[in-house]
């Protein structure tokens, strides 16, 4: 009889192949504790998706009791769903008064999709701006817009009209002009290893599309929900997007993703062609039961007050004469290596002893620090004497 590791390898697709393979059996909070017991401390968080920790009971609670009361009823926007519509009236509650209308999806990546066919509809232009190093997800659309050649190499030809300049630079503003529907950028380049824009470029840069009737979407799929030690990360950039993304942390812990903006932007879906975007499943109820639950709890508990102070936390233990940098913005931090290598062998000392940590996918020799927001002290103590031992014993 196979058991579940080589059930694993041989029937759940792979997309590498050395997949850590881990058997994780129980995880709460920031702990995870495989099929023989051994616990790790979580400093990934899912990618940034479990930034209230790992089955928070308000997170738990939320998904029973709407299980109890309906699923799936009718394609997205149809109906009136309760969770959905509650969700959306926070979110847009804690956003500028001009980010008022919320189009729920699956994913970070399918956000991405509807935000580009958003600006196209509505501008009716067909020129999208990115910047290189970015990362915004693997459908054919998202990575069209992804800032790596490596990544977009295989799946050639990918869509038209794309231009990818650099991230905080003055000069390549001046291709943002009359032809480009939006320029989609992260708040900070999360998958680059934590690089943040200088807020005199952020500014240039929403100067830039407003002036050229560009739309300006910032990406939030990994620094929103406090990440940054503010709900958003534009707010420290002093600038208010057209359309903000949002992903991962949205559904506490379940699949969800959204786009939000104007209504009056929103409405160019709902004619020529009618249902101009559409999807079944997204903002399904018990995601946005679940995605309800965690933000509440966010904000209920002043998770976000916290971050700043266990991000300083983490800076102060992650000293090491090998490590090269550390970047941070808020509890997003990556600490950088002379190499993959040496990066890679840190990183499997960490897991066997009790640490799970990964890399950036742009950034390879950094090791990523994204555990949940609400990690204690004695966690992050604990996690970072590790990493220096494994520092020490990979020399």
């Amino acid at each position: 009889m196979l058991n579940q590791r080589q059930l694993f390898l041989q029937h759940v697709a792979q997309t590498s192949d050395a997949p850590l393979a881990l058997e994780i059996v129980k995880a709460e909070g920031s702990t995870l504790w495989d099929v023989n017991g051994k616990a790790y401390t979580d400093l990934i968080a899912g990618v940034s998706v479990c930034n209230m920790g790992h089955r928070h009971p308000a997170v738990i609670d939320a998904i029973k009791k709407q299980a109890d009361q309906y699923l799936h009823l009718l394609v997205y926007g149809e109906l009136v769903e309760t969770p959905q519509v509650a969700y959306a009236h926070l979110l847009t509650r804690h956003l500028p008064s001009s980010l008022n209308s919320v189009y729920y999806t699956n994913s970070g990546a399918e956000a991405v999709e509807g935000a580009m066919k958003l600006a196209k509809r509505y501008t009716g232009r067909t020129e999208i701006v990115a910047f290189r190093q970015s990362y915004h997800g693997s459908t054919q659309g998202a990575l069209s817009i992804i800032g790596d050649e490596h990544w977009r190499n295989a799946y050639r030809p990918l869509l038209p009209g794309i231009q990818h300049l650099d991230y905080n630079s003055f000069d390549d503003l001046e291709f943002i002009t009359g032809a480009t529907a939006c320029v989609i950028a992260e708040t900070v380049q999360a998958e680059r290893g934590v690089v943040a824009p200088s807020l005199a470029w952020m500014e240039a840069l929403r100067n830039k599309c407003t002036k050229t009737g560009s739309l300006l979407v910032l990406d939030e799929i990994q620094t929103g929900f406090g990440r940054t030690g503010t709900l958003w990360g534009f707010e420290q950039l002093q600038v208010i997007p057209d359309i903000v993304l949002l992903g991962k942390a949205i559904g506490g812990g379940m699949p969800l993703g959204a786009f939000v903006a104007n209504r009056q932007l929103m409405q160019s879906f709902t004619h020529n062609p009618i249902l101009g975007h559409i999807t079944t499943f997204g903002g399904h109820p018990v995601s946005c039961a679940a995605g309800l639950a965690a933000t509440k709890a966010l904000l209920e508990e002043h998770t976000i007050k916290q971050v700043k102070a266990k991000e300083k936390l983490f800076l102060s233990l992650l000293q090491h004469p090998d490590i090269l940098s550390v970047r941070s913005a808020g509890l997003l931090i990556a600490v950088e290596f002379d190499s993959f290598e040496r990066n890679k062998s840190i990183i499997d000392r960490c897991i066997e002893n009790g640490v799970l940590t990964d890399w950036f996918l742009f950034a390879a020799n950094c090791m990523r620090v994204a555990p949940p927001l609400n990690i204690s002290d004695e966690a992050i103590v604990s996690a970072c004497n590790i990493i220096v031992s494994a520092i020490e014993k990979t020399k």
